[in-house]
């Protein structure tokens, strides 16, 4: 008996406890929290055709193995299927001509055949996955609480209402009025160029969907008028200045040029 309290009191027993224990709640966080690198299914004949169409227009630069060339792209293996659809679906790849960025434009692609290429790149290995309806949907998102992880995460480049920025270097942050949800919560997923990534411990789903819900109603337009850049009393005071106040000064002069 009193071997058994022995063993049972010995110093290595809460280190064992505790260990034991993160284990359990690991293992217990995996199973029931939902997959983030998850693909959408897709037929074998997608990827088949995916893989013919990357051969045909992105293994001059990313390799037929989309393994990547050094200095010239890098490797896709990881990427997942969001980051295809972000970086074909706005045009930006493939890219019409080497600079500071990619630069967006037209879509090479339709739907159907963006879907085939993010399919077999995401069969290259697991990454983020093509957002759902219901997660870039802006009616189910708080417009009000959008603007407060935009203003805290993405105004210093993006500004203030998303009509984006200079960076350095010839670089720029797009402006994002015109972006579609799913690009936007691409965008946020997968960090493209010299945007960082903002997983789902950074900015979580439902956050995302409040960002792309208040960005969805700076889209619609400023309710009185003229929004002036939307950056508040700076350039309201700037146009009252340059107006206004040169319209008293040129009354000024007509008058007294009257009266002499």
């Amino acid at each position: 008996m009193h071997a058994i309290a022995r063993r049972r009191h010995h110093r290595a027993a809460p280190l064992l406890l505790v260990l034991m224990l993160l284990a359990l709640i690991t293992g217990v966080a995996a199973v029931a929290a939902p997959s983030a690198t998850a693909t959408t299914e897709a037929s074998a004949d997608d990827i088949a055709e995916g893989e013919r169409l990357f051969a045909a227009n992105c293994a001059s630069c990313h390799g037929l193995d989309a393994q990547g060339t050094e200095g010239v792209a890098p490797s896709l293996v990881g990427v997942g299927a969001a980051a295809v659809d972000f970086q074909v679906g706005t045009g930006r790849m493939p890219m019409q001509a080497s600079g500071p960025q990619a630069l967006a434009k037209p879509p090479q692609f339709d739907q159907e055949e963006i879907n085939q290429l993010a399919a077999w790149v995401a069969s290259l290995g697991a990454g983020p996955a093509i957002p759902t309806p219901e997660q870039v949907d802006p009616e189910l998102g708080d417009a009000a609480n959008g603007m407060l992880v935009f203003r805290t995460n993405c105004a210093m480049c993006h500004g203030s209402i998303g009509g984006g920025g200079a960076l350095t270097q010839g670089k720029f942050a797009p402006s994002l009025l015109e972006t579609t949800p799913e690009h936007i919560y691409e965008a946020m997923l997968t960090g493209p160029q010299s945007m960082p990534v903002f997983n789902d411990a950074n900015i979580t789903p439902e956050h995302k969907r409040d960002v792309i819900a208040y960005l969805d109603f700076q889209s619609n337009g400023s309710p009185g008028g003229l929004s002036l850049g939307a950056i508040g009393p700076v350039s309201e005071g700037l146009w009252a200045w340059l107006v206004l106040l040169g319209l008293i000064i040129a009354s000024t002069i007509w008058v007294g040029a009257r009266s002499s």
